[in-house]
């Protein structure tokens, strides 16, 4: 057997994740994602409310992030999959390795050294965001590890489901410690988020290296050295794939609305430190729209529930628009009770939008691998992301244009108190964060109509996969 293979004779019919490496590795996960949510919930408020950063500095630094990181990615991308499997797998020891520097840069991300302005500030700023981004694109294999878990297929979905709720409790759950900081030091939006870095990296670095030491990638590979860059060429001849990469694309202009989200809040409570009240209900949304969505997998296929929560979000934001019009125009306190009852309808669809995608993609690695005898387990989210990276990069360069400065739509100003400007459009604000993100996925879920790896046809791939698994293995 080639030193390559991580386990022999893995019958893909019994249950292989055992309870402690389960919990463990969910536990990293949510851990993992707390510090990445730290900084994809709170770093556009922080250089616009702390570092006063200008909006021509903030729109160039969202296109640079975008643009230059693809290109670090790359490479990155062609390492992953490259590198040789050991005894310790292939996935598990790059987290082992970038756990304790990406906590360092978590907590670089909300600290500037005094006195900086200007371009110097900007360029700051911008080197520990592509460090940042570097660091994230090793760590985000945490999330590629279900694939390679186990070769059963029902077990493996079912680590993809509970790893994207843990993601997702993960990713709100740093709303809830800011608000915590935040009634212990007022007042100081800067130091709340420096906290909330330290205290989310402390923790991550822990569990992260817990749950890794736990977890076993039991997926043959082949020892074969083949040219990376031809995986990428098989991605993109793949129909299954030219669906997701498509679905995607269009996803990613919601980029607009997720800027506005933090800055919603503000405008609605008034005060950084409780922007939660308005945050959290989205957050749990999405974990309640994952039990849900888990459920209804029992009796409708992936494409059916991505296509249908698609129509969702649109109802669902057109409502909370309504509403919210209506709270803004008259102030009434029970219209905004009925606004945040609506942005747990709005989390329902990122309960589909964040689990589903996921499970897709496990099926077109498959179906991949078939095909070409190579996992791509790095090269599939590179080539999706190259979409994403288009349309991600539009939406992120013009929200800041949109959000504030002379010609801005919304003309939002946040004031000494915490309070925004009586000259900033709470209407146009609020129009952005729902109805175009509405919008936005509805379309991602229009090129299902046309994906066939569903039903008895994935059952086929997934099966003649193991047959060539077993192959490696003799």
């Amino acid at each position: 057997m080639s030193q390559s293979t991580i386990l022999t004779n893995a019958d893909p019919n019994k249950r292989h994740v055992k309870t402690p490496e389960y919990i463990f590795y969910l536990a990293g996960v949510f851990f993992y994602t707390t510090m990445t949510g730290v900084v994809g919930a709170n770093r556009n408020t922080y250089l616009v409310n702390v570092l006063k950063l200008e909006e021509e500095y903030l729109s160039l630094f969202n296109a640079l992030i975008g643009i230059i990181p693809f290109f670090l990615n790359f490479f990155i991308t062609l390492y992953i999959d490259g590198r040789k499997t050991g005894k310790g797998g292939k996935f598990r020891p790059i987290v082992l390795l970038i756990a304790i520097p990406m906590a360092v840069t978590l907590m670089l991300t909300f600290i500037a050294p005094p006195g900086l302005s200007g371009t110097i500030l900007f360029i700051y700023v911008l080197t520990i965001a592509l460090l940042w981004s570097v660091m994230c694109s090793f760590g985000n294999v945490i999330n590629m590890l279900p694939n390679v878990m186990t070769p059963n297929m029902k077990e493996r979905d079912q680590v993809l489901s509970f790893r994207s709720f843990a993601s997702a409790v993960g990713n709100s759950a740093p709303m809830l410690f800011l608000l915590i900081i935040g009634l212990i030091w007022k007042n100081n939006e800067g130091l709340q988020y420096i906290i909330c870095a330290a205290f989310c990296g402390v923790i991550g670095i822990i569990t992260v290296l817990l749950g890794m030491n736990l977890v076993r990638e039991r997926i043959p590979y082949s020892a074969e050295r083949k040219n990376p860059l031809l995986g990428f060429k098989d991605i993109i001849k793949n129909k299954h794939a030219h669906v997701v990469i498509l679905s995607e694309f269009l996803k990613a202009f919601r980029g607009i609305s997720t800027f506005m989200e933090g800055f919603l809040a503000i405008a609605i409570i008034g005060d950084p430190s409780k922007k939660i009240i308005i945050l959290l209900p989205v957050g749990i949304g999405t974990a309640v729209g994952m039990l849900v969505i888990n459920a209804l997998l029992k009796k409708f296929n992936a494409r059916i529930l991505y296509i249908a929560s698609g129509i969702y979000s649109v109802c669902a934001n057109i409502i909370a628009f309504t509403i919210g019009y209506f709270y803004f125009t008259t102030d009434s306190t029970p219209l905004m009770i009925a606004f945040i009852a609506c942005l747990f309808l709005i989390g329902l669809q990122f309960g589909a939008s964040n689990l589903l995608p996921l499970m897709f993609q496990a099926d077109v690695l498959e179906d991949l691998e078939l095909k070409t005898g190579k996992r791509l387990d790095a090269s599939l989210p590179f080539v999706i992301g190259i979409g994403t990276l288009i349309s991600g990069t539009i939406a992120s360069t013009v929200a800041p244009f949109i959000l504030k400065g002379e010609g801005s739509l919304i003309h939002y100003e946040q004031l000494a108190d915490g309070s925004v400007s009586p000259d900033t459009d709470k209407i146009a604000l609020l129009f952005f964060y729902t109805i175009v993100h509405g919008i936005m996925m509805f379309l991602a879920g229009v090129p299902f109509f046309f994906y066939k790896l569903t039903g008895k046809e994935k059952e086929r791939i997934h099966n003649e996969v193991l047959e060539m698994r077993a192959s490696l293995e003799q």
